[in-house]
């Protein structure tokens, strides 16, 4: 019998904590969020240049916001207003945004 089978078992057991804890803290991310509220929190809001519709970002998937935000803070998506938003959060208050925007319901 092969130890390939519970050494994977193990592995992914002990990596499992270390998943959690990629989470953030809500209480935090619902203080930073409040610069998003201003554009992403309003109904029918749209951006003047270019003339597009904000999306609601309360509700979205974790993962996905955490891409968002560090593609823009990187440089890898292009909007003004986002890349300078995202440039000034570190990679903890990326984390602490996402949790708690996936938290509230959509």
């Amino acid at each position: 019998m092969t130890r390939a089978p519970l050494l994977a078992a193990v592995l992914l057991f002990t990596a499992l904590p270390c998943l959690a804890a990629d989470k953030g803290d809500a209480a935090a991310g619902k203080v930073k969020v409040q610069t998003c509220t201003g554009c992403h929190g309003i109904t029918g809001w749209k951006n003047p240049y270019p003339n597009y519709h904000v999306p609601k970002i309360g509700g979205q998937n974790f993962d996905y916001l955490v891409s968002a935000l560090t593609e823009y803070k990187n440089g890898q998506r292009n909007h003004p207003t986002m890349r300078a938003q995202g440039e000034s959060m570190s990679d903890a208050d990326i984390r602490d945004i996402a949790t708690f925007l996936s938290s509230l319901a959509p």
